[in-house]
């Protein structure tokens, strides 16, 4: 069996850029299979030595976005030593551009984050899904871009996630009979509110897989068809009281919920 061709990929930074670039080149050789280890902060040559062992066991290649000349050049002769092919990819590029701009770089790593403004606001969007996942506090509902509405196993966390990945605010809430939605709920913009509907028996067959995972019998009344009626039938009692888009999760990978949802938000100018 071939193996996959392997690729470690060094930063100074957070090895984002890095990563980026490796992938798309990679992707135009052996049909696109490949492991990428990334490795990032790295500040000395110990670092760097550890990398090229590796890549010299695996018969592995070296990507690096690193601004340090010094650490460049170490790199380089190094691997030249070690017959490893490394692709420096901001030498080069530093290079040419000091000579276009007659100015001498920063050389000073993470300044493209440090810059980037839709970094943090990405960044920001991931703490506040995590900080208001499953309903923990009702607060956000109201700093939310998006809320999500839905029972149990119908992806709201990993559509929070991906969403947030978008620099979409996303506070998600989980809907159970025996517990009131958060007033909050009632009183926010609906057009911000997207209800995540699921058909039963695709729910059921859902919740008796994570029963099983959890070592659970799948006769708990968590996967009950009658207990996820009853579920069901609650939230398009709270879905028609908020008054707000629904969006059928049945057959949907998170993608393709994410992109309806996003264009849903555009089109009501809400984003």
């Amino acid at each position: 069996m071939k193996r996959k061709p392997i690729a470690y990929v060094l930063s100074d930074s957070v090895g984002e850029t890095a990563e980026l670039v490796m992938k798309a080149g990679l992707s135009q050789f052996n049909n696109g299979e490949y492991k990428i280890q990334r490795i990032p902060y790295v500040d000395d040559t110990k670092t760097i030595d550890e990398a090229l062992q590796l890549a010299e066991q695996e018969a592995g290649i070296i990507g690096f976005t690193i601004v340090n000349p010094s650490l460049r050049e170490y790199i380089n002769k190094k691997a030249r030593k070690l017959d490893i092919e490394v692709i420096d990819i901001m030498g080069p590029m530093l290079k040419s551009m000091e000579q276009a701009f007659d100015e001498k770089p920063k050389l000073e790593p993470g300044l493209v984050h440090k810059l980037d403004k839709e970094y943090f606001k990405k960044v920001e969007a991931i703490e506040f899904a995590v900080k208001y996942d499953d309903g923990r506090d009702p607060r956000g509902i109201s700093h939310a871009d998006i809320i999500l509405i839905g029972v149990s196993r119908t992806s709201k966390t990993p559509l929070s996630q991906y969403l947030a990945l978008k620099r979409y605010k996303v506070a998600n809430i989980p809907i159970v009979p025996e517990v009131d939605p958060p007033e909050e709920l009632f009183h926010v913009n609906p057009k911000k509110c997207i209800g995540l509907r699921i058909n039963p028996e695709k729910l059921n067959g859902i919740r008796k897989e994570r029963l099983k995972a959890l070592g659970l019998g799948n006769q708990a009344t968590y996967a009950d068809m009658e207990r996820i009626q009853k579920e069901l039938a609650y939230f398009d009692k709270i879905i028609q009281k908020i008054g707000c888009q629904v969006v059928d999760v049945s057959n949907k990978a998170v993608e393709e919920t994410a992109n309806i949802v996003i264009h849903y938000m555009q089109s009501q100018k809400l984003s």
